[in-house]
């Protein structure tokens, strides 16, 4: 009896020193979790002597981010695993990031930089930004830049970091801080039928962006002027009130921060000078060149190198759409740069590249063009018969040409090309150089909505307008005068197509996703095309008995992007493309993208999860 006591109370014992143990252990993991919550514990360890250049003939890589949050779902805001897969495809290509101290001793004392070397910016001083932001800086021992709007200190929007979290954030060492300008405001702002609307802030322009031409200018660009674009103001009040913002931006930094933030980006110039006018230029440039050590002062191109000014300096802006490899492109051609483009998974052996470049992620085939020019991939596997079924969803965006070629060639230049471009579906024979259009039709056609006449449009552009001044009137009587007029305008019959007026054409938005879905029986010499499920046309085409299959993805000549004037790359996204038989009763594909087992569990899994975590954070 002794004897079975003793062994239980050993093993009782034992037990209690196992549980204990794990106890003490989950104790530990909790104290660590907490620690690397509310304190710093990675360090950013910058580049070292050996990764330097021999001579300062290499410059550097400035890109700048508009911000970013969990989902990357809105047209500014990039999501946190898109800018990692781009932080991540930057590290493997050897960027190195750099500070501000590195920028100056490179121009003015001559000390090398990096073989290749970044500067990352974060604009607009978002909070999101740091959140999300911050774990892909530590992992990849990258440095970013916050920049910030003073004016935004003294209110009370959580969307934007206050001076104490910009604080700690510098002391993390993975950030320093610096400065788009006092604020952000627009002048002499006229809609796209060029009424002239005035000054409005980011609340009114966000409101009626969509009632916009491109006929607007930022704050410190010029002088404030009437509808008739003569200045409202004399020489000597456009230099009072470009001084006031200067002045407040430097007080309210001092201030709150205990320093000026020595990077400045002038928001928007693209000028030549600082300023669309001579006399607005030099007060800006004045300004700028008393208050900090270095200004970047035009967008677009992202490459610096010593023969430029560090008042002068130019960055690129990543779009939120754009793929990987539409990065790398951009910098590649700025840079003249070695890249190596992302291919993927494995499934991009299955497809020869032909021109650009092509990303085999998830379910897509993403096909990125050259720059001012075309991408093009060719399935490797053999399809033996020119009579084929495709089901394809297009999700690149909606200002360029993404096309599907059947019935090519070895080379692809003779095919059947089906797609859409410029918000059209367009159906072309092209043999040998010579293309033949046999069908193109505008998508809000094939959609069934009703057009709209120029009148119609010009009428609701005015109450969105009215609609907005009114809500963000600056007094109750205000308010009332646009709601006034908002009622008066409301009670307009504007003239209709069916009563003589001239037809609406939408212009088509460079930044716009597309997302469609096109079927395609191509039998013989009868093309069927389907447009999210709907027939949209049938049509006679030539058979060749050619069986090559491609993918196209171009750039428009007539692409203008206000973001970023010289983003000459496009990008085709081809989802779930699934190549049947025309010929017999056969439902197995000959080729598809889609994931098939555990695999297709996982990721289905994975986007339910993504929509609920996104409807959750859009509206709670």
């Amino acid at each position: 009896m002794i004897l079975g006591d003793t062994k239980f109370t050993r093993r009782k014992n034992r037990v209690k020193k196992i549980r204990t143990s794990f106890e003490i252990l989950a104790v530990l993991v909790m104290i660590f979790l907490l620690y690397t919550l509310f304190f710093q514990v990675k360090t950013y360890h910058p580049f070292t002597e050996d990764q330097r250049n021999s001579s300062t003939k290499e410059g550097f890589v400035a890109l700048s981010y508009f911000g970013v949050d969990r989902i990357g779902d809105t047209s500014t805001l990039i999501g946190e695993k898109q800018l990692r897969e781009h932080m991540q495809a930057l590290k493997d290509n050897g960027y190195t990031t750099i500070s501000h101290d590195d920028i100056e001793a490179y121009y003015k004392e001559g000390t090398p930089l990096p073989k290749k070397a970044l500067y990352l910016m974060f604009e607009d001083g978002r909070r999101d930004t740091a959140i999300f932001a911050d774990n892909i800086l530590e992992d990849l021992n990258y440095k970013g830049v916050m920049m910030t709007y003073p004016e935004k200190f003294d209110h009370e929007d959580p969307k934007f970091l206050r001076p104490t979290e910009l604080l700690d954030m510098q002391d993390s060492s993975f950030w320093e801080l610096g400065t788009n300008g006092y604020r952000l405001e627009y002048i002499n702002v006229y809609d796209r039928y060029h009424n002239f609307i005035g000054e409005i802030d980011p609340l009114k322009y966000a409101m009626m962006q969509g009632t916009l031409g491109r006929d607007y200018n930022h704050y410190l660009m010029d002088f404030i002027r009437d509808k008739d674009r003569y200045p409202v103001e004399t020489r000597d009040h456009m230099k009072r009130r470009i001084a006031w913002d200067y002045r407040e931006l430097r007080d309210i930094y001092t201030d709150r921060l205990g320093f000026i933030p020595p990077v400045h980006v002038l928001m928007h110039a693209n000028t030549g000078m600082f300023g669309n006018n001579p006399s607005v230029s030099h007060e800006n440039e004045k300004w700028i060149r008393s208050l900090f050590p270095m200004n970047f002062n035009r967008e677009g191109y992202c490459y610096n190198i010593r023969n430029s000014s560090l008042y002068d300096l130019t960055r690129m802006q990543p779009q939120p759409y754009w793929p990987v490899n539409h990065l790398l492109m951009r910098i590649k051609y700025d840079t003249d740069q070695d890249i190596t483009f992302k291919t993927g998974d494995e499934r991009m052996k299955e497809w020869d590249l032909l021109k650009g470049a092509a990303q085999f992620k998830q379910e897509s085939v993403i096909v990125t063009s050259l720059p001012a020019s075309r991408g093009m991939v060719r399935l490797k596997q053999k399809i033996t018969t020119p009579d084929v079924k495709i089901h394809v969803r297009l999700e690149g965006n909606s200002f360029g040409d993404q096309k599907l070629l059947l019935r090519g060639n070895q080379d692809l230049t003779s095919y059947i090309s089906v797609g859409i471009s410029q918000g059209r579906l367009k159906v072309e024979n092209v043999s040998g150089g010579t293309h033949k259009e046999l069908f193109n039709e505008r998508l809000y056609v094939l959609d069934g909505e009703e057009p709209i006449s120029v009148e119609e449009d010009m009428h609701n552009v005015r109450i969105k307008e009215l609609e907005t001044l009114s809500r963000y009137a600056d007094t109750t009587s205000m308010a009332n005068e646009y709601a006034s007029r908002l009622a008066a305008v409301k009670q307009e019959k504007p003239k209709t197509i069916a009563e003589g007026g001239s037809p609406y054409e939408p212009e088509q938005s460079f930044h716009a996703r597309l997302d469609r879905e096109l079927d395609i029986v191509l039998k013989g010499e009868e093309l069927i095309v389907s447009l999210d499920g709907k027939e949209a046309a049938n049509l006679g085409v030539p058979d060749s008995g050619n069986t090559e299959i491609g993918l196209y993805a171009g750039w428009d000549p007539n692409a203008w992007s206000q973001r970023n004037l010289a983003d000459d790359v496009y990008d085709g996204v081809f989802e779930k493309l699934i190549i049947s038989t025309a010929r017999g009763t056969s439902d197995k594909p000959l080729y598809s993208t889609e994931m098939t087992g555990l695999d297709k569990v996982k990721f289905n899994i994975n986007q339910k999860w993504e929509t609920v975590l996104g409807f959750f954070l859009r509206n709670f």
